[in-house]
């Protein structure tokens, strides 16, 4: 039988048990949340540039004139950008600007609205 359950991060006992919503190590007597091990391991966290956490589905604003690589048109400061998509990469926003199109953004260039 193998050994699922996460060791106990307080003093890496391997003895750990679930205990409904939390994990318990008999050992040292630690106790943290289950939920807590299972989301943050595959979320990709991404902050705009004054530290709130992003999300799918938010909406932000451009705080910096944007060049569009190939074309003479700027992405402009206060442009409004609804229902984004976060993505992994060093431009880890996709979304639709109107009168523009489909474009990736960089998170450092904006900010939750």
């Amino acid at each position: 039988m193998t050994h699922t359950l996460p060791n106990c991060p307080q003093c890496g006992s391997n003895f750990t048990y679930a205990d409904d919503p939390n994990y318990i190590c008999p050992e040292c007597g630690h106790e943290w949340p289950q939920a807590a091990n299972t989301e943050t391991s595959d979320a990709l966290v991404v902050k705009d540039a004054h530290g709130n956490l992003l999300q799918d589905g938010d909406s932000i604003t451009v705080i910096k004139d944007l060049k569009i690589k190939g074309s003479s048109s700027v992405v402009k400061v206060g442009t409004k950008v609804r229902n984004i998509r976060l993505v992994d990469g060093d431009h880890n926003i996709d979304c639709k600007i109107d009168g523009i199109g489909a474009m990736s953004l960089k998170s450092e260039f904006v900010k939750k609205a």
